[in-house]
C-alpha cells in the first residue's frame, strides 16, 4: 500500500477503492451490486413509462415524480461505471478530470434530488390545502419554470467550488476512500489552501440541503394544520395517506445523507468499510427504493405496473 501511495503522490490519476478486506471477494461482490443497478435502471425506467404512456397520470404529482425517477437514472450513470468497474477489476484508476466531473454530477445531482422532493411537498401541501386551485396553480408552464429552477439551482452553485479543484495541488497519497469521487474525498489530498472550498462546501449544504428539508417539514407542518381542520376523520385518512409515499422518499433520501455526513465527520477511527458501506448506501438506497415506494404506495403507479407487466407475461 505504501507503495502505490508513493507512486502516486505526484500522478493526476486516483485509486478507486472496491470494498476493503474483501478484495479477494470482488466478483462474488459483484452479482449483489449488479443486481442492485439492473434494478435501479428498470425501477426508475418503468415509472418514467408508465407516467409517459398513461394519460391519466398527466398531472404535477406524476411529473414531480418523473423529475425524481430522471434524477435517480442520472446517478446511476454517474456511477455504474467507476462502482462496477472497480469489482470486475477493469477499472483501478480515474483521471483527475474524470473524478471532478463524477464529483460534480454526484453532488449536483444530490442537491437536485432535494429540491424535487421540495417541490413535491409544495405540491402535496397545494394540493390538500387549496385543491380548488392546484391545476391553475401548478400549470405545465409552471411546471416547466420549476424544473429549470431546479436544475440551475442544482448545478450553477456547485460549479465554483468543483472548477477550485482543477487548480488544487494534490500532493497527498491519491486513494480514494469510495469507488466513486465525492468533493470531500479530493480535499484529503490537497496541500493548497482548501478554505474556499471547505466553507463553500459548508454554505451550499446549509442553503440547499438543510434548507430543503426545513422547508419539507414546515410544509407538512401546515398540511397536518389543513388536515387536522377537516371534520370528516375518512377525509383525513385520505387527504394524509396521499402524502405517505412522499415523506417515505424524503427519509430514503435524508437518512443516507446524515448516516454518510457523521461517518465522514465523526468517524474517522471506524473501519474503511462502514465508509464504504455509507457512500455506496447514499449512492444506492434512494435510487432502488423510490420506485419501490411509489409502485407499492400510489394506487394509480401500482395499478399501472401490474398491467404492464401482466400483459408481458400473456
Amino acid at each position: 500500500m505504501s507503495a502505490l501511495s508513493h507512486s502516486h503522490l505526484n500522478s493526476s490519476t486516483f485509486v478507486l477503492t472496491g470494498v476493503p478486506g474483501l478484495e479477494v471477494y470482488s466478483l462474488w461482490l459483484s452479482i449483489p451490486f449488479s443486481s442492485i443497478y439492473a434494478m435501479v435502471f428498470l425501477g426508475n425506467c418503468t415509472v418514467l413509462h408508465v407516467i409517459r404512456t398513461e394519460p391519466s397520470l398527466h398531472h404535477p404529482m406524476f411529473y414531480f415524480l418523473a423529475m425524481l425517477s430522471l434524477t435517480d437514472l442520472c446517478m446511476w450513470l454517474s456511477t455504474v461505471h467507476t462502482v462496477l468497474g472497480v469489482l470486475y477489476g477493469f477499472m483501478q484508476e480515474i483521471s483527475l478530470d474524470f473524478c471532478i466531473a463524477q464529483s460534480y454530477f454526484i453532488h449536483g445531482l444530490s442537491f437536485m434530488e432535494s429540491s424535487v422532493l421540495l417541490a413535491m411537498a409544495f405540491d402535496r401541501y397545494i394540493a390538500i390545502s387549496n385543491p380548488l386551485r392546484y391545476s391553475s396553480i401548478l400549470t405545465n408552464d409552471n411546471i416547466m419554470k420549476i424544473g429549470v429552477a431546479i436544475l440551475c439551482r442544482s448545478f450553477s452553485f456547485i460549479s465554483p467550488a468543483i472548477i477550485r479543484l482543477k487548480f488544487l495541488n494534490y500532493c497527498r497519497p491519491h486513494i480514494l476512500s469510495h469507488s466513486f469521487c465525492l468533493h470531500q474525498d479530493l480535499l484529503r489530498f490537497a496541500c493548497s489552501d482548501i478554505r474556499f472550498n471547505s466553507i463553500y462546501a459548508l454554505v451550499l449544504v446549509i442553503m440547499n440541503l438543510l434548507l430543503d428539508a426545513v422547508l419539507i417539514i414546515i410544509s407538512y407542518i401546515m398540511i397536518l394544520h389543513t388536515v387536522l381542520a377537516i371534520a370528516s376523520q375518512e377525509e383525513r385518512m385520505k387527504s394524509l395517506q396521499t402524502c405517505v409515499s412522499h415523506i417515505c422518499a424524503v427519509l430514503v433520501f435524508y437518512i443516507p445523507i446524515i448516516g454518510l455526513t457523521m461517518v465522514h465527520h465523526f468517524g474517522k477511527h471506524l473501519s474503511p468499510l462502514v465508509h464504504v458501506l455509507m457512500g455506496n448506501i447514499y449512492i444506492l438506497f434512494p435510487p432502488l427504493m423510490n420506485p419501490i415506494i411509489y409502485s407499492i404506495k400510489t394506487h394509480q403507479i401500482r395499478r399501472r405496473v401490474q398491467r404492464l407487466f401482466s400483459l408481458k407475461a400473456v
